[in-house]
């Protein structure tokens, strides 16, 4: 019995022996900052990185657009918002008219006449007729002389039309004269000649028709003619 509980007690020292051997060996692991080789709990330590590595630029994940610098203009290159640096010409209108201006309405390829009218009073209505081969343009107002009268007839500004008239062979083209404004104003003049002068785009001269008005045509201060006009009825109603 006593042979048995000495090998039972040093069976059990051996043992504990044992353990405190392999406690003493992990704690030296520890220490030194080691782990055994295939520990479940042990983390492995993260890849070296290389200069190499951080030069190369960075790749889009997969699945998401690259993103694009938009320029400072507001605006990517070519396109036509406010920022774009992208000029722009704008060719000035030529002095002194277009040079493609149609041919004005002149006594080498139009007529022109005079009669009397009924309504209104005291006026008078001038017919210009395109009687060329090619369109022509009745510019402006015609410039009036009665008889020897040296200064142009008064021009109504207010009968402008918002666009020239122009006239394809055999159209005509109207223009009003009212001979007197209200009576006792200033006495009358009695001419016998109408000098119709057609001017160009630029208001210059480019021909004279002479007619004969009708009997006992008589004028004042405040006469004037109006611009020539598509149609009778625009011509007379001033």
């Amino acid at each position: 019995m006593r042979t048995n509980r000495f090998r039972t007690t040093a069976l059990a020292a051996t043992a504990l022996v044992a353990a405190l051997s392999l406690t003493a060996c992990g704690g030296d692991d520890e220490a030194m900052g080691t782990k055994p080789a295939g520990s479940a709990t042990g983390t492995p330590a993260p890849a070296p990185t290389s200069t190499d590595d951080k030069a190369q630029p960075e790749t889009p994940e997969a699945g998401k657009p690259e993103t694009q610098t938009v320029p400072a203009e507001g605006k990517h290159a070519g396109g036509n918002g406010n920022g774009s640096n992208q000029s722009k010409k704008t060719e000035a209108a030529p002095k002194g008219g277009s040079s493609k201006a149609i041919p004005t309405c002149t006594p080498k390829n139009s007529r022109v006449k005079v009669s009397s009218v009924s309504r209104p009073i005291n006026h008078l209505l001038l017919t210009v007729t395109n009687t060329g081969s090619t369109k022509c343009s009745a510019y402006y107002a015609p410039f009036l002389r009665f008889d020897d009268a040296q200064a142009v007839y008064p021009i109504l500004e207010e009968s402008k039309p918002q666009a020239v008239v122009t006239l394809s062979p055999g159209e005509e083209a109207y223009a009003g004269i009212a001979l007197q404004g209200e009576p006792g104003e200033d006495e009358p003049v009695v001419s016998e000649n109408l000098g119709v002068i057609m001017v160009d785009q630029n208001n210059q001269s480019k021909g004279e028709f002479t007619l004969k008005l009708p009997a006992d045509t008589a004028t004042d201060s405040r006469g004037f003619v109006t611009y020539w006009q598509s149609d009778v009825e625009n011509a007379l109603m001033f």
